[in-house]
């Protein structure tokens, strides 16, 4: 009977050890990936790392966008152990009520309780060198724009999507916003233990400007005057380097803080230096006569006789400012007196087809690819077509030979004239000197798009002819003494479609310009003064140059450049 019992006990054990083994085997074999992966899922997961945005920096090193991390306060009610200890030492720093901390840290099942969404590094600090189990200090990162509204157009700004818009933060997107990777999580009893990265950084790039920081606050402080005292809708300002086509400054009125960019229009987003079209004006005429005398077909002394104040284009006329009758002038006084029949002349005898070709090497047919989002440029079809026609009665070549009726942007403007003064190159404008990521530092160099636009014996002639402007015309007022300035002044008519008005032909309101250089002979900087529709007088020679005078001053006294000449000792005539 008891063997009977032995072995009863034993089958039963056999059974049931043949039932566990056969379980094991089905689990551990058969199904063992399966199981391995559930536990691995249970265990482990994917968690997406950002790398932080790029700084983009001044040429002086002030920081005109920034990552700014902003630390917060966290509990992981599972790792807690002693709850009220806990809470006592954490009131006593941030002053939250205990039982509403008591609260957050019984939570079971919990390892993520947000207790203050911002608080300051000290207290972040403090809270750390409690040492307390289970109470973390967290970090957001925003973008952050330290100089608020300067630069805001050749900044822009970032989304609430994370995404660059408009200026540097748009063309530059991928370079500066940093990579993304997908790491494991390890989960254990108490948290989270985050795996980092192979690699040894995921952040971007940071930019570094040809942008003068003082000089960029100046030119939007007398924009900002300039606007305000003489009544324009807006303006712009362009400072380049002639001969590199390195950007120095480039203000816009008015402008936005790209940190509430929100609370501002749609319109002032826009860089209206390279993303609007406008017609120069005056301010084109020293380009007209450098095409005609790199072709040798008149010299600064040449003798024009305007006799009616207008010029016949068939069965139109074409007149001077006021309609004004000048008489017998040279080629210096044309520009001097700001005179259209006499560049009209000068592009006659240029002929048309070598005009159209010459504009064509300014670049004014086309981007300039400046290292900016959204920059726009008109093919000035019409010029084409008038070419193509050879209809007498057709206007567009007369009329573009003194900045009527061609539309370019304010940087198209301020580059062809760059290269009447810089000996004849055509350079590729740039608002980015140095790209950096890790510890490698990429120098961007000045780019010439195209060699001999003009001769440097035709630069060097057109320097002098726009130095007689601001000495005898109505350039006069952006004289600064001891320094020999050249420039132009400009006053052209709106035409009713850049006021959004479907209508054929010129409105009352004027764009008023003045570009200007320093030193002259030898320039080391070009300005672009540009106000829209001013009010409160008729021509730039009392708005624009004023404000060319007391920027192109501080840049002299800023950068100590030396005097060409002693005022008091020098018989200038």
């Amino acid at each position: 009977m008891s063997n009977l019992r032995i072995n009863i006990v034993i089958v039963i054990v056999f059974l049931i050890g043949g039932i566990v083994l056969s379980r094991l085997f089905y689990l551990q074999i058969d199904q063992g990936e399966y199981y391995k992966a559930m536990a691995q899922g249970q265990q482990t997961s994917l968690a997406e790392t950002q790398g932080e945005r790029g700084e983009v920096a001044f040429k002086n090193g002030e920081i005109l966008a920034m990552t700014e991390k902003k630390a917060y306060l966290f509990v992981s009610p599972e790792e807690i152990k002693e709850k009220e200890v806990t809470a006592q030492m954490l009131t006593t720093v941030i002053g939250k009520d205990v039982s509403t901390l008591l609260n957050m840290m019984s939570k079971e099942g919990s390892f993520y309780e947000v207790v203050e969404e911002s608080i300051s590094k000290e207290k972040a600090d403090e809270i750390s060198d409690l040492g307390l189990d289970g109470v973390h200090i967290g970090y957001k990162t925003k973008r952050y724009y330290p100089q608020e509204d300067t630069a805001s157009q050749i900044i822009g700004f970032i989304n609430q999507e994370g995404l660059g818009q408009y200026g540097l933060e748009s063309y530059y997107d991928e370079e500066i916003k940093g990579e993304t990777t997908v790491s494991k999580t390890e989960k254990n009893p108490w948290s989270f233990l985050f795996k980092l990265s192979e690699k040894e950084s995921l952040n971007g790039a940071s930019l570094g400007l040809t942008i003068d920081y003082n000089i960029q606050y100046m030119a939007e402080k007398v924009l900002t005057a300039g606007v305000k005292k003489y009544a324009a809708e807006g303006g712009e300002i362009i400072v380049m380097d002639p001969n590199t086509g390195a950007i120095i400054a480039m203000a816009q009125s008015p402008n936005f803080n790209p940190n509430n960019y929100q609370d501002a229009s749609m319109a002032s987003f826009q860089n209206s230096c390279v993303e609007k079209l406008f017609e120069p004006g005056s301010i084109f005429k020293p380009i007209t006569m450098s095409m005609a005398i790199n072709e040798k077909v008149v010299t600064p002394d040449t003798v024009f006789d305007d006799k009616l104040g207008y010029a016949q284009c068939g069965t139109y006329k074409v007149y001077n400012y006021s309609q004004k009758v000048w008489g017998k002038v040279t080629m210096t006084e044309v520009l001097q007196g700001s005179i259209n029949t006499g560049v009209m002349y000068a592009e006659s005898l240029i002929g048309n087809n070598k005009f159209y070709n010459y504009l064509k090497s300014f670049g004014l047919f086309e981007n300039t690819d400046i290292d900016l989002s959204g920059e726009v440029a008109s093919r000035n079809n019409q010029l084409k077509e008038a070419l193509e026609s050879n209809n007498p009665n057709n206007t567009s070549f007369p009329n573009a030979s003194f900045g009527q009726g061609i539309g370019i942007t304010p940087l198209q403007m301020i580059r062809a004239f760059s290269t009447i003064i810089n000996g004849g190159k055509l350079m590729k404008p740039y608002v980015v000197e140095t790209i950096t990521t890790g510890d490698k530092t990429e120098k961007i160099e000045p780019e010439v798009i195209k060699e001999n636009v003009v001769s440097p014996e035709t630069s060097t002639t057109l320097k002098s002819m726009l130095i007689n402007v601001v000495e005898k015309g109505f350039g006069h007022l952006a004289k600064i003494p001891g320094y020999w300035i050249g420039g132009k002044t400009g006053t052209s008519q709106v035409p009713y479609t850049s006021l959004a008005i479907n209508k054929a032909g010129y409105s009352e309101h004027t764009w008023q310009t003045f570009m200007g250089f320093a030193p002259a002979l030898d320039p080391k900087f070009i300005i672009l003064i540009k106000l829209n529709n001013p009010t409160a007088t008729k021509t730039s020679e009392y708005s624009a140059v004023p404000v060319f005078h007391d920027l192109a001053k501080y840049i002299i006294d800023y950068w100590q450049i030396q005097p060409d000449y002693d005022e008091t000792s020098l018989d200038k005539e």
